[in-house]
């Protein structure tokens, strides 16, 4: 089975994880060099937004016709999720001797969970034929293990806020340098609108390197129109294209800075990647574009239907200040009914930082702890980072569904749920609810 496996390389785990390029590159050599035979690469990194830039240039490159790679972290529900070959989501007997390969050729070696999951993607995406392989960095970039691809067609950087400090460094611009050590010499780079600290870190490393970037509000731009259309602007012209599927405004940004992407590979890449940038493909593309627990409004299932029926429960995975900044002014447009939330954190997280913006917003708390999570902040901890950040009416929970049992009883209705706070109570909640 897939979860033995995925166990045994968890045990191989060093104890304080190294950031280096070393063992990715010996057992990349061991396994024949995978990411020397790849489709050309779209390579992204930065700390928000990148899940739901690549699920947007995904769909933009499907709708065109083409076959598209896709590696990205974490999964919510089922591993596979992390791996996308050729467009489909590959069955888990082709997953597991993936990794039993990488496995049996690192020799009971240290290695992280990440490199070898990297090594089993690369590996599958060198031997299944696609026009586009799209890797997602897992934390920084400098060092990260997808940062073993020396030739990409194009990166992108998108937002850059603080996150992983104890990894990248406690300021901006010590994480845009280790974010900017995507950047190859001569490579395009679409980067989208970053923090003056940042900006002035990356525009640096790509003049040392030649590399031309195409930046979110110099050279291309997006504006919600009256309507609420969006309106995409580069230096071809303008065009006029459905609102992104993801809600919250922030996805206009994140959308941008795939029409930019897809419109390198279109127009200015060589060999063209792209057949072409017309409205109608386009529009096709941003129509089915979806990223779980990304301001996910949750179907019927067994947490859902522990509501009245017309309650309902939105997802979101964000986890750091910028993330619940941009999820603070989503919300703030909620309007129409009284407002609850389930909060569960990593205690690696800035836990104040997250809590701050969100508190004026939300008129009852409950938290937890996220279940079989051992990086868990305890819902007694968040309780108590909650009431520092000014939540009046917060209490803990033994669990989700026990929390929204409890919100059910104290909100007027209807009213609406969110469940917030981090990506691994996402995939327990997702997995509760019964969705993959």
């Amino acid at each position: 089975m897939i979860s033995a496996v995925l166990d045994r390389l968890g045990r191989l785990h060093p104890s304080v994880i190294d950031l280096s390029l070393d063992r990715v590159r010996r057992l990349l050599a061991v396994v024949g060099d995978p990411h020397r035979h790849l489709p050309p690469v779209v390579h992204v990194a930065g700390t928000n937004g990148k899940g739901s830039t690549i699920a947007t240039l995904r769909a933009l490159a499907e709708a065109a016709g083409r076959r598209v790679h896709v590696y990205t972290s974490p999964h919510l529900v089922r591993f596979a999720e992390r791996i996308r070959i050729a467009g489909a989501l590959p069955d888990d007997r082709i997953l597991e001797a993936l990794l039993e390969e990488v496995e049996a050729a690192n020799a009971e070696g240290s290695i992280t969970f990440f490199e070898a999951t990297t090594i089993a993607a690369l590996l599958a995406f060198a031997r299944t034929p696609a026009d586009l392989c799209l890797l997602e960095t897992g934390m920084g970039g400098r060092l990260d293990a997808t940062n073993v691809v020396d030739h990409p067609a194009l990166t992108i950087i998108t937002p850059i806020a603080l996150d992983h400090q104890s990894y990248l460094g406690d300021t901006l611009a010590a994480i845009a340098g280790e974010k900017a050590g995507i950047l190859k010499p001569g490579v395009p780079c679409i980067l989208a609108a970053q923090p003056d600290e940042a900006q002035t870190v990356i525009e640096a490393r790509a003049a040392a390197l030649g590399v031309p970037l195409i930046v979110e509000g110099r050279d291309f731009s997006a504006e919600t129109a009256p309507d609420g259309s969006l309106l995409y602007t580069s230096r071809f012209g303008s065009m006029t294209l459905p609102a992104p599927t993801l809600p919250g405004a922030f996805q206009r940004q994140n959308a941008a800075v795939a029409l930019a992407a897809a419109e390198h590979l279109a127009r200015t890449a060589q060999p063209t990647l792209l057949p072409g940038f017309d409205r109608d493909r386009l529009a096709a593309g941003l129509g089915r574009v979806t990223w779980p627990a990304r301001l996910q409004r949750l179907g019927a299932g067994a947490l859902v239907d522990r509501l009245p029926a017309d309650w309902d429960i939105w997802l979101d995975g964000g986890h750091n200040p910028h993330a619940a900044l941009a999820l603070a002014a989503h919300i703030g447009t909620w309007n129409d009914r009284p407002l609850g939330a389930v909060m569960g954190l990593l205690s690696t997280k800035d836990a104040d930082g997250i809590l701050q913006p969100l508190a004026p917003r939300i008129a009852q708390l409950r938290t937890v702890t996220i279940p079989g999570e051992p990086l868990s902040l305890s819902a007694e901890d968040t309780l108590a980072a909650a009431r520092r950040a000014g939540f009046d009416q917060a209490e803990t929970a033994i669990s989700v569904a026990a929390a929204l049992d409890d919100l059910a009883a104290r909100l007027p209705g209807p009213a609406r749920i969110l469940i917030c706070g981090s990506l691994y109570l996402a995939g327990t909640v997702l997995a509760e609810n019964g969705e993959e």
